[in-house]
């Protein structure tokens, strides 16, 4: 399912949160109703946590995660990573790390099998992306853009990217993703997709702007049309019954 949202004024919903599959991590300090559209596409699946990075609330381009890890930039407090450290499922690592290109988010896509990072990335932290997240990374523009967090979204399902991206471009990243990928945009017509929504398996949420056209090319690119968590967790069991039997 997508949904529109809107954090105060804003229409850039992944500048003010972060969406995995095993937890959402939302700004401290906005609206109720931002929350409140969060906690009920999700809260009886996973947490929605009230954070903020280095006392900002821009947490979305700050951070960078999927659902076996997350990565905090080195600015971070400790206060601040103790609890987050305490909000997130057991089964979650956090790393803070120390990095140059400091905004984890606008520099890192990922899903929780690949990511795409910034060709500048230090190797010391491709390295850990690659251990903390348990993906293969790659270094990778997205339309000539080096900030691939910016430019795309991906979830397991599917991904949408910068809409000057080439038809060789797209072909090459969906063969590193193994994923289908579509160009597009959201909030009516910004091409800047990872600012702009949040996705991951069985949901999305978009700015409040996201005309009905780019919520069904959403939805029709991440699948998320029956996709609920128990859909999910049906489909991988038919298809566990189908290898072995």
């Amino acid at each position: 399912m997508a949904v529109r949202a809107q954090f105060e004024n804003s229409n850039e919903v992944g500048v003010f949160s972060k969406l995995t599959n095993s937890y959402c991590l939302v700004a401290m300090g906005g609206s109720e109703n931002f929350y409140s559209v969060f906690e009920s596409e999700l809260s009886d699946v996973v947490p929605v946590i009230h954070i903020s990075i280095a006392g900002t609330r821009i947490i979305g381009r700050l951070t960078a995660g999927n659902r076996r890890g997350l990565l905090v930039p080195n600015s971070t407090t400790d206060q601040e990573l103790q609890h987050i450290r305490n909000s997130l499922p057991e089964s979650v690592a956090i790393q803070r790390i120390e990095e140059r290109l400091s905004a984890l988010g606008n520099v890192i896509a990922c899903n929780d099998y690949v990511a795409l990072v910034h060709p500048d990335l230090d190797r010391e932290t491709e390295e850990i992306i690659a251990d903390v997240l348990g993906v293969e990374v790659f270094r990778q523009t997205v339309a000539d853009n080096v900030l691939v967090g910016s430019y795309c979204a991906l979830s397991n399902q599917g991904g949408l990217v910068h809409p000057r991206t080439s038809v060789q471009d797209q072909d090459e990243l969906s063969s590193l993703l193994q994923v289908p990928l579509v160009a597009g945009t959201v909030n009516r017509g910004s091409d800047v997709i990872g600012a702009g929504m949040v996705v991951n398996d069985w949901s999305a949420f978009a700015g409040i702007d996201t005309t009905s056209t780019e919520l069904s090319v959403v939805e029709s690119i991440f699948k998320l049309q029956d996709a609920h968590p128990s859909a999910i967790v049906g489909k991988m069991r038919d298809s566990l019954i189908d290898n072995y039997s």
